[in-house]
């Protein structure tokens, strides 16, 4: 399939103007962090790994959606529940997802912070019947994408297929089946269905997958608490809290360095937080060693000197 439409998002901007000397100093800084994340070891710790191990373009989307949608929390938790998901679910995930009420067996008492087994029932079997109604979530997600125009409002759309399909109701007495997918439209961030879409769309490099056909210069960055910290502390931001514009105003910061690729730098500056654990502070032996200090807002030259 051809890939999505060429049209900007909000988000990305093309270089109108030359990048400052700041911004070519931020740029290399991150280009160095990319080139030297030791990718190996660090898919080991990341969710995605788990989406490797699947040929089947079916069952590795489902996979992937539900990988990204359990992913908060502990890392290493998240790492654990779903190895545990996934050996219950067996090999062929979108086959048990077309049998709810065995999958409903083989997932009884599987729980993860606010989720539980039957909240997971209901996402692959929604996205089932996605897959089978459109051919795959991807080409779902085109589809609303090249109607709407914006991947906003196509991802809120995307999400509504997918609940009703499976019957996730919103305004339960539990905060899973509304938190496994979030309110698009409300101010979260929805950093776990962005992490999905980078998976899915970005080019095959060994981390992400390209097996969706949507254009990566639409892509916006799944901001995290790692990223936000790191993305206030090189300048990409001044936000204080996560939401939909914070994502927004990084997403664009990072275009001005890539605008056919602004998300390249997503895995690396997560692991580089995760690994540094960023005291957002002057701290000589925390900030010992993290590529970006060069360029980091607490390390600027006083104008006292020091």
């Amino acid at each position: 399939m051809a890939r999505g439409l060429n049209r900007r998002h909000p988000a990305t901007f093309r270089r109108e103007r030359p990048l400052t000397a700041r911004e070519r100093d931020v740029r290399a800084a991150l280009e160095a962090v990319r080139c030297r994340c030791d990718v190996p070891s660090r898919l080991a710790e990341d969710p995605v790994a788990v989406v490797h191990r699947y040929d089947d373009p079916l069952d590795r989307e489902l996979v992937a959606l539900v990988a990204a949608c359990v992913a908060f929390g502990n890392v290493k938790a998240i790492r654990a529940k779903l190895e545990d998901l996934l050996a219950r679910i067996g090999e062929r995930p979108a086959l048990r997802a077309d049998e709810r009420r065995e999958l409903r067996v083989r997932l009884r008492g599987w729980k993860h912070r606010v989720f539980r087994a039957d909240d997971i029932v209901r996402l692959l079997a929604g996205a089932r019947v996605v897959q089978r109604e459109h051919g795959s979530l991807g080409a779902c997600l085109l589809m609303h994408l090249e109607e709407k125009g914006d991947l906003r409002s196509a991802l809120g759309r995307w999400c509504d297929n997918v609940r009703a399909a499976g019957g996730l109701v919103r305004g339960g007495p539990r905060r899973g089946p509304a938190h496994l997918l979030p309110d698009v439209n409300g101010t979260s961030g929805c950093k776990r269905l962005l992490l999905l879409l980078r998976w899915m769309a970005r080019p095959a490099d060994g981390i992400d997958l390209g097996a969706w056909p949507i254009d990566p210069a639409r892509l916006l960055v799944p901001v995290d608490v790692h990223v936000h910290k790191l993305a206030l502390n090189l300048g990409l931001t001044r936000r204080k809290a996560p939401s939909w514009q914070t994502t927004v105003e990084i997403t664009g910061a990072l275009a001005r360095f890539d605008p056919t690729d602004p998300t390249k730098y997503d895995f690396s500056l997560c692991h580089l937080g995760m690994l540094q654990r960023c005291p957002s502070r002057r701290d000589a032996r925390l900030c010992d060693g993290c590529g970006v200090r060069p360029v980091c807002i607490h390390w600027r030259e006083r104008p006292d000197g020091r």
